[in-house]
């Protein structure tokens, strides 16, 4: 998978920023951003794209290299207990290929990611897991042939309410290289991916999460995701497109890093999860912060 080069230990060149230290989901105020569970979520290996339960119970993230894991790429959890995130552990829908990118739904029923274990599509393919009552995570369901190509399939992200699937592929055609499509949910499967209006470049766009339920989105891009840094991206709602992109308001989101994974958090929507590195506080080689969502200054019209 392309994505192999740049997640993990390439591309990471200390930026400059500032924050405190946040060693819990949370606090009550935010000077610009906090580090998400320092030594449990966040530790010395590479941490991407962590995603909160409704109900605020539990954080599931992807490892690049964390030791104790099935292998490749491996979805870890941890619990919220004392107000800490605790007991890190790897999830057991984790194969011994590369699993990645986890994404609860609204309604906390499921956990999507991605995998490129045997018996998919194509390269890397989207499944889901359900989330039992008990804690516990049913098989990994594949979403099938409508999303997953052969190519590499991406980062899922339900909408709220559970009725669209936004996504990155690079088998779907699209502007050129990774792109990212809308798949809407027909009551059996996710069906007919369309281009996200207005985002997609000749670049790489993926990791992709919207604001208020599609008004504005926060996305990746990066012209060469082998060979050249990633950075995040807002854009707004005209009511038909997706208009003039701009760097994430982020002080390590800068030209010379990697920053990415953006995750809204489902009990708490107005902070934003993303993966990057700062100067302080930092753990590893990526870690997971958590910052204020971006104003939402678009409008409806662009997921349909």
């Amino acid at each position: 998978m392309r994505r192999s080069a740049w997640r993990g230990l390439s591309l990471l060149p200390a930026l400059a920023a500032g924050g405190w230290l946040a060693g819990g989901p949370a606090a009550a105020f935010l000077a610009e951003f906090g580090i998400e569970g320092m030594g449990t979520v966040s530790t010395a290996a590479a941490e991407v794209r962590a995603s909160v339960s409704p109900d605020g119970r539990r954080i599931v993230w992807g490892s690049t290299d964390r030791a104790g894991g099935a292998g490749g790429w491996d979805l870890w959890q941890a619990t919220l207990r004392d107000g800490r995130w605790q007991d890190a552990r790897p999830l057991p829908v984790n194969s011994a290929a590369n699993d990645f990118d986890p994404m609860f739904s609204a309604d906390g029923r499921w956990l999507y990611f991605f995998s490129n274990r045997a018996g998919g599509h194509g390269g890397g393919d989207l499944y889901r897991a359900e989330v039992r009552a008990d804690g516990g995570f049913g098989p990994a369901e594949n979403l099938g042939p409508a999303v997953n190509g052969r190519g590499d399939e991406w980062a899922p992200t339900p909408s709220r309410d559970g009725r669209r699937l936004l996504f990155a592929s690079d088998g779907h055609g699209g502007a050129g290289g990774h792109d990212l499509f809308v798949a809407r949910w027909d009551g059996r499967a996710f069906v007919d991916p369309r281009p996200l209006p207005g985002v997609n470049t000749a670049a790489d766009e993926f990791d992709a999460a919207w604001l208020g339920d599609g008004a504005s989105v926060v996305f990746a891009r990066s012209h060469d995701v082998e060979a050249e840094p990633v950075r995040l991206y807002l854009a707004h709602c005209d009511g038909a497109r997706y208009r003039d992109a701009q760097p994430l308001r982020l002080s390590f989101n800068g030209e010379d890093g990697t920053t990415l994974g953006p995750a809204l958090d489902w009990s708490k929507p107005g902070e934003l999860l993303v993966s990057g590195t700062a100067r302080a506080p930092r753990a590893g080689k990526l870690d997971i912060y958590r910052m204020k969502a971006p104003a939402v200054a678009g409008r409806a019209g662009c997921v349909h």
